[in-house]
């Protein structure tokens, strides 16, 4: 099924109509969930839109692909992240999370491409690379999850086992955040 449009014509436009039927514009087709989710497998940019209203609700869809999956038995997402991401909603930090998650995720996937291509290279003696690539990106990702939880006291464990007590980065980003909240704050009592 090519669904892919070509650059400068934007998206593909999925219509959901009321009785919870997907309508592909371009290839004239109902489509289900398990299309869309082939086509962001594949690359292609689609935009869902509420047949009615004409309201942009790709990312209630694309929530609902997730959701799916995860019925399926196809866990992806712990369940420790989803907790810190929902205690996140509402939080004075709430407008740096998707920015974060988006340049977190590029980073995964331009190393996921790297540890293909090690795998690619090795084949017999792949496992390793593999295994210390997953324990690369999963400390980088819990690097991350520790960014917003900054002032929770608790020192973090450094790859050795030792504590880490901050260095002049973290600290550094520990200012930054404070100052951001400190004008988060003065922006919300101005209102």
């Amino acid at each position: 099924m090519s669904e892919e449009k070509t650059k400068g014509e934007g998206p593909v436009i999925i219509k959901k109509y009321a009785n919870r039927r997907l309508y592909n514009t371009q290839t004239s087709s109902y489509v289900t969930l398990d299309h869309l989710a082939l086509m962001v497998k594949e690359g292609t940019e689609f935009e869902v839109q509420d047949a009615r209203s004409g309201e942009d609700i790709t990312r209630s869809v694309l929530t609902q692909i997730i959701f799916e999956e995860e019925a399926k038995g196809q866990n992806l997402l712990p369940i420790k992240f989803l907790r810190q991401l929902i205690r996140f909603y509402g939080d004075s930090l709430q407008a740096f999370v998707p920015g974060y998650l988006d340049m977190s995720m590029d980073s995964f996937t331009k190393n996921q491409g790297a540890m293909r291509d090690r795998i690619a290279e090795a084949l017999g003696g792949g496992n390793q690379m593999v295994e210390n690539l997953t324990r690369q990106n999963l400390a980088l990702f819990e690097r991350a999850m520790q960014m917003f939880t900054p002032f929770s006291g608790a020192p973090r464990k450094a790859e050795g086992g030792a504590a880490e007590t901050g260095g002049s980065e973290v600290d550094s980003l520990k200012k930054e955040m404070e100052a951001m909240r400190r004008q988060l704050s003065e922006l919300s009592q101005r209102k």
